[in-house]
């Protein structure tokens, strides 16, 4: 290489450092003011509750979002930052990984390129902001994927461990950790490279650390008769074809910004094609088809109720690590270089309103320029509000046991409440739906338990009258005066124009359970017909 070459590759090398160094500083920023002032999604909530009780594993989860919550709170105290600091950190980590991937298989410019495109990735780019499992499962998955690539071309000890150490955090934290699995079995037995390496003492040894990782999944099953096995393979999936899942192109193609998200189909045929030129070709084909493939057909049969965009991201960050190098070439010809620059573009500016619509969920004005939208975020607001009434509440009604009608509301009373006193759930169907209700019963938290412990108490109810879909609110909502005793109205929240409204009553623990005849008369209901009036009018 001449003296000039080499100099412009340094100096174009720098520039592209330079550049993912500054995006990823802006972009943390961004992200630690939001995690530090975004109220809890719901689910995250009950994750932390999860937290207030370690254990081996719950009736949703593995333990290690639970673990990793609590190691958050006992550093940095309870609030907001200390739930959520730990996934901050790992999401962050993200990016790096998939320029060390990139620079490992290609090199220096195009490992800082395929960082800029992680980063820009909506999906990706935000990981951390909340404390999720997908944040601990994607690192560690795409750790996995870089450890598997060294250990292939080096079989050194040391890349074989944190390959097994990877894919056992993945088992510790989500149940989909079986994809990551499934991909490295479809490599190790479809080609060469994959089939060379059943007779290395390392590869050996990675399966018996990963196999580790199952140890507090087999253990919670054993321990809650299957629950977590139970929802995730069965109740939370109905196994019939549902013709509406064929949008799923379409929704993929929202999450990732379209025109990127051809580049991603476009590079994962590529890498296909030349999967028999060596190289990582095939590594980077079959991986990144599997999950992009299976999550796809399994989609076609399986839960259609829950968002569900995210499933595929483990397969797209080897293809954002391969588009640099596969664009490189055809980046000299007018027509690609434009395409390319316009979805880079597009995939940044969908990045940024992702974070200002995240942003403006965190701030009550915010909110309220929200509520006019179908995307209300509903699942962020509210909780502050309510979780400071019901602490004045219970402050007017003393002895009052506190209960929510859905786990939902439940978890998010405990956290406001800072688990300073027990939460008792109602048996909703969205208990059934999440796969709370075997854990809530677990912690004898659940109808029963209140019954058993507090029949005859008075008692404190919030009722989250928005909580499910406008066709299933009658039938709950009309069931929940059997649920407790001489109901009296004390205060409500109406807030964002009704796009959440919370109602607190007072009464008694029923002696009893459901009271079926109370249940089954809908008009003679006070909560139904609150409820009613305060969406529609009327008295």
């Amino acid at each position: 290489m001449r003296g000039d070459d080499k100099t412009s590759v340094v100096a174009a090398l720098a520039r592209w450092r330079a550049t993912f160094v500054m995006v990823f500083v802006i972009l943390l920023l961004i992200k630690l003011a939001i995690a530090m002032t975004l109220a809890p999604f719901g689910d995250e909530a009950f994750y932390w509750q999860e937290s207030r009780h370690l254990a081996w594993g719950y009736s949703d989860l593995p333990p290690l979002t639970a673990w990793l919550i609590r190691l958050g709170e006992s550093v940095a105290g309870h609030g907001l930052f200390g739930m959520r600091w730990p996934f901050l950190l790992l999401g962050s980590a993200l990016p790096w990984l998939v320029v060390a991937f990139a620079r490992r298989l290609f090199d220096g410019c195009a490992g800082w390129q395929a960082g800029l495109l992680c980063l820009a990735l909506p999906l990706a780019g935000s990981l951390g902001v909340l404390a999720l499992p997908d944040v601990p499962l994607t690192v560690a998955t795409m750790l996995a994927l870089f450890a598997l690539v060294r250990a292939m071309d080096d079989n050194h000890l040391c890349d074989w461990l944190l390959l097994g150490a990877a894919l056992a955090v993945c088992w510790l934290t989500h149940y989909r950790a079986a994809m990551p699995m499934l991909a490295g079995l479809l490599l190790f037995v479809f080609t060469p490279c994959g089939r060379a390496q059943w007779r290395r003492g390392g590869f050996w040894l990675a399966m018996a650390v990963a196999a580790l990782g199952l140890v507090p999944m087999l253990i919670s099953n054993w321990q809650q008769q299957g629950a977590g096995l139970a929802f995730q393979l069965v109740e939370r999936n109905p196994w019939q074809f549902h013709v509406d899942a064929l949008v799923q192109p379409l929704e993929q193609a929202v999450a990732c910004t379209p025109l990127l998200y051809v580049l991603l189909l476009w590079a994962a045929w590529q890498c296909w094609r030349r999967r028999e030129e060596g190289g990582s070709w095939d590594l980077l084909a079959i991986v990144s088809l599997t999950f992009i493939v299976v999550y796809f057909v399994a989609g076609l049969f399986a839960d259609d109720l829950r968002f569900r965009a995210h499933w595929p991201l483990p397969g797209y960050l080897p293809l954002l690590a391969a588009l640099p190098a596969l664009l490189r070439p055809l980046y000299a010809r007018r027509g690609w270089r434009i395409f390319v620059i316009v979805a880079f573009t597009l995939t940044a500016l969908g990045q940024l309103i992702g974070m200002a619509y995240l942003g403006l969920a965190a701030a009550p004005g915010g909110a309220r320029l929200l509520a006019g939208v179908k995307a209300f975020p509903s699942n962020f607001v509210g909780w502050e509000e309510s979780g400071a009434l019901a602490r004045d509440l219970l402050q007017q009604q003393p002895g009052a046991v506190l209960v929510a009608d859905n786990f939902m509301l439940a978890a998010e009373l405990d956290f406001q409440l800072n688990n300073r006193v027990p939460v008792y759930v109602l048996d909703n169907p969205l208990n059934v739906i999440h796969g709370r209700a075997p854990q809530l019963a677990i912690w004898q938290r659940n109808e029963s338990a209140l019954h058993a412990a507090h029949a005859g108490a008075p008692m404190l109810l919030a009722v989250g009258e928005t909580a499910l879909r406008e066709r299933d609110r009658p039938g709950w909502l009309g069931s929940v005066c059997a649920r407790i005793d001489q109901p009296q109205p004390l205060q409500r929240l109406d807030l964002y124009n009704g796009r959440t409204r919370i109602a607190f009553y007072v009464g008694q623990v029923p002696a009893e359970g459901l009271n079926k005849v109370v249940a089954q008369n809908l008009d003679a209901c006070l909560i139904w017909r609150q409820a009613h009036a305060a969406a529609y009018g009327g008295s």
